[in-house]
């Protein structure tokens, strides 16, 4: 690989950048009009089965099974391999065009809620569920719910990119994100050895906002070969942790929704009732129809 000398000024290469190159541009706003869907519940989640996407739609789960009927959504898939992220609808409910978004109609005015972590603060506070009450408590779960907001980008973007995405292997860009991302899951397994759940006895937004990526990478299904790459199976703790969260039925349904890989009969691609479950998973649908 010969070295490269960046020029004085950037400018944009789009055929340059790999898998998803066609999903990346330096510039915001919408590529066209498209108004969202809005279904009959007052919850509308417009995302797709990334693990982003799964935090929310976990939460959401979760809720209905604690008993918070107020939690039903409609959940509209926005499929980012084609652009509907950048469709007009989608843009104006978050401006930074990345799944997940959400709009709540339950108020006097539709609010818009983005972000994956400000979505789940959002839930957990309208609903007073999965965080904690207390101030030692709930500043615990923050304190992890942010360090996995500051965290996954060096595990998505960085390793994971560069790892089983990018246009070449690039050694150095490889090493650097692999360390960065075996400190981190050492981290989370050091913490796990003293709390069975991240903020401490009881389960929290912080271990929905943090399975889907780490649990996830621990239990191979990140980034093709990445777990024996980075040896997640001596991560005793982490391991323990993913397996107690994945025993939950509301984490096997929230990992279900907006999914469109994997075993057909565990892929929701939409999500308006209880039922579909039961009766819309991708295996129930005849593709000759």
């Amino acid at each position: 690989m010969t070295d490269y000398t960046p020029p004085r000024i950037w400018t944009w290469n789009s055929a340059n950048g790999g898998q998803f190159a066609n999903i990346n541009r330096p510039i915001a706003g919408p590529t066209h009009d498209k108004a969202l869907p809005v279904g009959r519940h007052p919850l509308q989640l417009y995302s797709l089965g990334t693990p982003n996407g799964v935090k929310v739609t976990i939460m959401l789960e979760e809720l209905l099974a604690a008993g918070h009927a107020g939690a039903e959504y409609d959940a509209w898939l926005i499929n980012i391999g084609t652009g509907d992220q950048f469709g007009s609808g989608f843009v104006a409910v978050n401006p930074n065009s990345k799944i997940p978004a959400m709009v709540d109609h339950s108020g006097p005015e539709p609010l818009r809620i983005f972000e994956s972590g400000s979505i789940l603060l959002y839930l957990a506070e309208k609903f007073g569920a999965f965080l904690p009450k207390d101030i030692a408590g709930r500043t615990e779960c923050l304190n992890w719910l942010f360090w996995q907001v500051g965290s996954a980008p060096y595990l998505g973007g960085g390793f994971g990119h560069f790892y089983a995405y990018a246009p070449q292997k690039i050694e150095y860009a490889i090493d650097r994100f692999a360390m960065e991302a075996k400190r981190q899951i050492d981290v989370l397994d050091r913490r796990l050895a003293e709390t069975p759940y991240i903020a401490g006895d009881s389960y929290t937004i912080a271990d929905m906002a943090i399975f889907p990526w780490y649990g996830g990478l621990a239990k191979g299904w990140l980034y093709g070969t990445s777990a024996e790459f980075l040896s997640v199976q001596d991560y005793k703790h982490l391991q323990a942790w993913a397996d107690r969260l994945l025993a939950r039925p509301a984490v096997q349904r929230g990992r279900m929704v907006n999914r469109t890989s994997g075993d057909p009969s565990e892929q929701l691609r939409e999500r308006h009732d209880a039922s579909d479950f039961q009766t819309k998973t991708q295996d129930k649908f005849d593709p000759a129809r």
